[in-house]
Order: C-alpha cells, then structure tokens, then sequence
C-alpha cells in the first residue's frame, strides 16, 4: 500500500513538471534528467557513472548533455571516499542571434566525500576540484557541495522511505572572476529499496548578473560488492 500510494506521488510530482516545464524556454525554466550510478567492485574500490541530460524545456531543446566517470577508494566503511574522474560535456548555448554555438570540454576532477547522520537526518560534504578543457581554453574550478536527506515515513533511508532533499553548493573559480554560480535546490524522493532510488526536484542556479530555474527528475543506483 505504501508503494503504490508513493509512486502514485512521485507520478503526479513527474506529470506536474512535464506539463510546466512544456513552455519552460518562455519562463527561463528548464529540466534536466540524470543519472547517478555507483558500483562496488571490492570491498574498498567503487565505479561512479553519471548521465545528465540538459534542456532549456522539458525534452528535446538540448542545453548541455554531460557524462562523468570515475574510480573511488573508501577510506572508511561508508563515510569517507576519494575518486579521480573524467567528464565529457557537450554545451549548445544560444547566442545573440538565437542561434546554437557548440561547445565541447573535457574535465578532470579530484573529490573527496565525507558522511555524517543525526538521528534521520543525513548530510552528505562533497569537495571538488576540476581541471577544466574547453575548446581552447583551460580553467581550474572548485566546487562545495552540501546536501541533507531526512526520511519523512520511516527512520532511515530503507525500502519504500519517502524523504525530503536539499542541497546547496558553491563554485569557485580560481582565476579572475572567482565566483563562478551557487545552486539551491529541494526535492523530494522515494527509496524504491536500499539501491535504488528516485527524485524530483526544483533548482535555482545564481550566476553573475542573472539566475536560472531547473526542474530535476533523478535516478541513483548504488550496487554493493
């Protein structure tokens, strides 16, 4: 009953945003889809493989498409990982004429990860430093990322938990020009079993001079050893 009660919610959530963010290019309003994978491959040693999919609307005006990998090493049982990792990112930006520009980049990125639970609340502390190649171009960036769960029906992240999900975080660039954007965000998920999750939410992107809404439809996939 749980079950089919919280995917009928997320299923309304999902329809709410599609039919929004259909005339998203007129209210500067877009969607991204992505996919977050995790895979153990030993007791210690992880895989992460990332999908992100862009649009300026709903589906089908491609704003940027990204897909990210990388190896990871946990330091401690579930809190503490390190990874290196490579992105590709494909960027179709209009310009003043309305007219798409491509951009290609190619990224290389350290991070570490640290994880701290308060009773239901989880709080995930995600430090990142990339090496940035764009065109021609060459930039380094850092990046804060601090993001809570708290399971509303149960009292942990487990099978069938409906939970409530924030996160904030922060860019800085290390040349000119430091501050880079900060994203705001809040959604809510729902624990399909402990590997697998979903989530949809709402994000604020604030850049210098302006600002920029997505909705977000989410996917995580996290396999043991």
């Amino acid at each position: 009953m749980i079950l089919k009660n919280c995917s009928k919610y997320l299923l309304c959530v999902i329809f709410f945003i599609g039919g929004f963010s259909a005339v998203a290019q007129d209210s500067n309003t877009g969607n991204w889809f992505i996919y977050f994978g995790n895979q153990k491959f030993s007791k210690r040693w992880n895989w992460h493989n990332e999908v992100q999919y862009r649009n300026y609307n709903f589906a089908g005006d491609l704003e940027q498409l990204m897909l990210r990998t990388g190896i990871g090493y946990d330091l401690s049982e579930n809190n503490n990982n390190v990874l290196i990792g490579y992105a590709f990112i494909r960027s179709e930006p209009y310009n003043l004429s309305g007219d798409k520009v491509i951009t290609t980049e190619h990224r290389i990125f350290e991070q570490f990860i640290t994880r701290q639970q308060f009773g239901r609340v989880n709080l995930q502390h995600r430090y990142r430093f990339e090496q940035r190649f764009i065109e021609d171009d060459f930039k380094m960036r850092v990046r804060y990322f601090l993001s809570v769960n708290v399971p509303i029906n149960k009292k942990v992240m487990e099978s069938h938990a409906v939970y409530a999900s924030a996160y904030n975080e922060i860019f800085i660039n290390t040349k000119e020009n430091h501050y880079d954007r900060n994203r705001v965000y809040g959604g809510i998920g729902y624990c399909l079993n402990k590997y697998v999750r979903f989530e949809a939410g709402y994000m604020t992107q604030f850049l210098p001079g302006k600002s920029r809404s997505q909705f977000q439809l989410m996917v995580y996939n996290n396999l043991p050893f």
